[in-house]
């Protein structure tokens, strides 16, 4: 049986296990899905573990999407500019291929949500991460402007000099009402991890109520702490990133599957009634 894994730090309750084997069955194949906690003192040595021991794919979490990039012996272009993996693909003789499908997989949930109206003009994403990192080449490959706004600009500078057009909002900024530019057409996106800690952002109820689409990549069983502030806010759509966590799992189980890529609506409703309880 093949043997898959993800690791991470919390991971008890990660749905890839899940997700992966609702794949499966699609197609009829059976495999071992399992949940690896870890350290980043440990990472390196578990990632070699699982795969001298046969395994055929693995992916990555918080906080080890960086540090995987730096591991593995081959980066697809897009893991490079984005300096974060999410995906491990054994190559042989001890070489792992590393890949990003986070960008991919939250740009097709966002085309997904928006429809027939076509995707914003604007993408705002709040952070800096290997998460936020992934978002901005596929987000500027679909013609919308990209700004990031961090609370640490340090961490923004390289990524300005990374991806040409890329635009940079001062964190302070959001703390204000949102200029005229930014009109109904732009999309707020959380990248940070303020939610997982049930903490809210210091963002103007503005820049919520002007938007059409307000994103967080976590999500739960209820509205993460910054969905909430979007709602109570008068935010249109809001959308948690289960619809993200999907598609790039479909995205990493093509790369593993010799191209095939599952369904991802049917998953996603299933999950989603699964949360609900």
């Amino acid at each position: 049986m093949m043997q898959f894994t993800v690791f991470g730090n919390p991971i008890e309750h990660s749905l890839s296990p899940r997700i992966h084997q609702l794949f499966a069955e699609q197609c009829g194949k059976q495999l071992d899905y399992s949940r690896s906690l870890t350290s980043k003192q440990r990472f390196a040595g578990a990632v070699a573990s699982f795969f001298r021991a046969g395994g055929q794919g693995a992916n990555v979490t918080v906080p080890f999407k960086e540090q995987a990039a730096e591991l593995v012996t081959h980066l697809t272009p897009r893991a490079a500019r984005a300096a974060s993996v999410n995906t491990l693909i054994p190559l042989g003789q001890g070489q792992l291929a590393g890949d990003t499908t986070d960008g991919m997989g939250l740009l097709r949930d966002v085309e997904r949500l928006v429809g027939a109206q076509g995707l914003p003009q604007r993408v705002v994403i709040i952070g800096a991460g290997g998460a936020a990192r992934s978002v901005i080449e596929p987000f500027q490959e679909a013609g919308c402007e990209v700004y990031l706004s961090n609370r640490s600009a340090a961490k923004v500078t390289p990524l300005v000099q990374r991806f040409s057009a890329l635009k940079v909002l001062p964190f302070e900024a959001l703390g204000h009402s949102p200029s005229e530019e930014f009109n109904a057409n732009f999309c707020l996106i959380n990248a940070t991890s303020a939610s997982l800690a049930g903490h809210a952002l210091p963002i103007d109820d503005g820049w919520f109520s002007a938007g059409v689409l307000t994103y967080d990549m976590m999500y739960g069983a209820q509205l993460t702490a910054f969905l909430q502030q979007a709602k109570r806010a008068g935010a249109g759509e809001l959308a948690d990133g289960l619809g993200m966590l999907v598609e790039q799992a479909a995205l990493a189980f093509s790369l593993w599957h010799n191209g095939h890529v599952p369904e991802t609506l049917p998953v996603l409703h299933q999950l989603r009634a699964e949360l609900s309880g």
